[in-house]
């Protein structure tokens, strides 16, 4: 009797080597960057700027968000990185559709 775990899994040496990631354009990874600049900003602003004590009722707002922003970058950058997207190998090529126009070539005769 075949076993159910081995229906269509392809061979363990058929896919090492060969595992490409979203990478850099991840997702993920531009959330993190940009969560992460605000939380470096705010985390200045709350170490160097006037503190507004009587504004926020003597917390330092910018300080405590800036480190949470700080702490959400870091997740995001982490989770990018212990769970990479997988791209396909095998990603069939498009065909000029007439319902969906693309941008036309130019002949290579220019």
């Amino acid at each position: 009797m075949s076993d159910p775990h081995d229906l269509d899994a392809p061979a363990p040496s058929e896919t090492q080597g060969r595992r490409h990631t979203a990478g850099a354009f991840d997702i993920r990874n531009f959330i993190g960057a940009l969560l992460g600049l605000y939380g470096v900003i705010l985390t200045l602003l709350g170490i160097f700027a006037d503190k507004a004590y009587d504004k926020t009722g003597n917390v330092n707002a910018n300080l405590y968000a800036g480190i949470v922003l700080l702490v959400i970058s870091a997740a995001f950058i982490g989770w990018a990185r212990l769970r990479p997207i997988i791209v396909p190998e095998h990603i069939e090529p498009t065909h000029e559709d007439p319902t969906r126009p693309a941008p036309r070539r130019r002949p290579s005769g220019h």
